[in-house]
């Protein structure tokens, strides 16, 4: 079990570069895109901001249960979509892999967005859309690359800081690309050459996607501390 382990993470990592090259548009710019998109509303999903302050009125202007919310509801929205762009198999996972990564990528900075405006925090404002794509790093990852200087700070530090640092917009973007091609990469492994049946795909797909942004949205929950009080 330890070696199969082992051996799907170093597959996952060597694989990770080459969806770059299957997802030639996923770059530091489409991250930014999916952000946009996610705030302003996309489809049939209203934006953030419209979407947390629905939330806000059915818990009666309590906002740590308009939090909780935001948070199940986005679980369930990754679970959705999770399951739908996984249940090829490793046949199709070339063509599925993009639409997967842009889809959870949405999905994520939405869910984290809406928790920051229910907090007070900007969502026009340059650090604060940092701040909200430094969360969906994770807080393992965010914690090593402080650590190692690959990040100046937390993500609430960043939406704190005295001044905007323009530097940041194209790392911090990039850090997400790779973080969230890595994930797939490694999902697509588990679900189809450690099980070798296409449908379980689908199910590893969706309880992949749902319990990372489960853990994210508790992140944001607890790194993006109230700014004001409503």
């Amino acid at each position: 079990m330890v070696n199969r382990k082992k051996a799907l993470t170093t597959a996952a990592g060597a694989l990770a570069p080459k969806l770059v090259e299957l997802a030639p548009g996923f770059t530091s710019g489409f991250i930014r895109q999916a952000l946009h998109r996610a705030i302003v509303g996309v489809g049939p999903l209203p934006g953030a901001l419209k979407a947390a302050e629905k939330q806000l009125k059915e818990q009666k202007g309590d906002v740590d249960k308009a939090v909780r919310e935001v948070i199940e509801n986005h679980v369930a929205l990754a679970s959705a979509g999770g399951f739908a762009t996984n249940l090829g198999g490793l046949v199709t996972a070339a063509v599925l892999i993009p639409t997967n990564v842009s889809g959870l990528a949405i999905i994520q900075c939405r869910m984290v967005a809406g928790i920051a405006h229910l907090r007070g925090y900007d969502l026009d404002d340059p650090r604060t859309r940092n701040a909200i794509l430094v969360c969906l790093l994770g807080e393992d990852r965010v914690t090593r690359q402080v650590k190692r200087k690959k990040l100046p700070a937390p993500p609430m530090a960043i939406a704190t800081a005295p001044t905007y640092d323009a530097t940041l917009d194209k790392l911090v973007a990039s850090e997400v690309a790779a973080e969230m091609l890595s994930r797939v990469a490694g999902k697509r492994l588990a679900a189809t050459v450690g099980k070798r049946i296409p449908v379980i795909g689908g199910v590893v797909g969706a309880g992949s996607d749902a319990w990372t942004t489960f853990q994210i949205g508790r992140y944001a929950a607890r790194e993006l501390l109230p700014r004001t009080t409503r």
